[in-house]
């Protein structure tokens, strides 16, 4: 995997999740596709479009846990287990978080939130499922772009944590 080395591509698509990733020197790769705004599922969009098993592409989802803010980070076909994201972080009560302060605090849009770059470094949680890849993808913080990375990249960048966090849809 290597980063974008053209400055041009680079520029273009600069995020402050691709200017983490390069401060901290991990490798990456940017892939972009072209969004459709009509997507009912911006991950499920983003693994068709860029033809990647839906196991090995992760949304990122806020919740408050106790009244604080996390990040939950689960494949995009299954959904957060917000009670298995609570005990993760030692919290008892968890509810997805408002979308409008999701966009606050994180400094990104519904859509295109990526765990790396956050204007308000919050508690991290990957499902543990993201072990079992080489390499997975998450926002790269616009919608139409994700980043390819390991997983143990994600935590290191993100000081996150692995823990079973994901369930089947219900």
């Amino acid at each position: 995997m290597t980063k974008r080395s053209d400055a041009a591509s680079a520029t273009s698509a600069a995020t402050p999740a691709t200017l983490a990733l390069t401060r901290a020197g991990i490798p990456f790769t940017a892939r972009s596709y072209d969004h459709d705004p009509r997507a009912a599922a911006y991950g499920l969009e983003a693994a068709e479009k860029l033809g990647v098993e839906p196991d090995r592409v992760f949304k990122t989802l806020l919740a408050s846990i106790d009244g604080e803010l996390a990040v939950g980070i689960v494949p995009v076909a299954l959904q957060l287990d917000l009670k298995a994201l609570a005990n993760a972080l030692g919290g008892k009560r968890a509810e997805m978080a408002d979308p409008k302060v999701a966009e606050r605090k994180t400094g990104y849009i519904v859509g295109g939130i990526s765990p790396i770059g956050q204007k308000t470094a919050l508690p991290t949680v990957l499902d543990e499922s993201a072990i079992l890849s080489e390499t997975i993808l998450v926002s790269g913080g616009r919608r139409g772009l994700d980043l390819e990375l390991s997983p143990d990249d994600l935590i290191a960048v993100t000081s996150g944590r692995y823990a079973p966090i994901a369930r089947a849809r219900s």
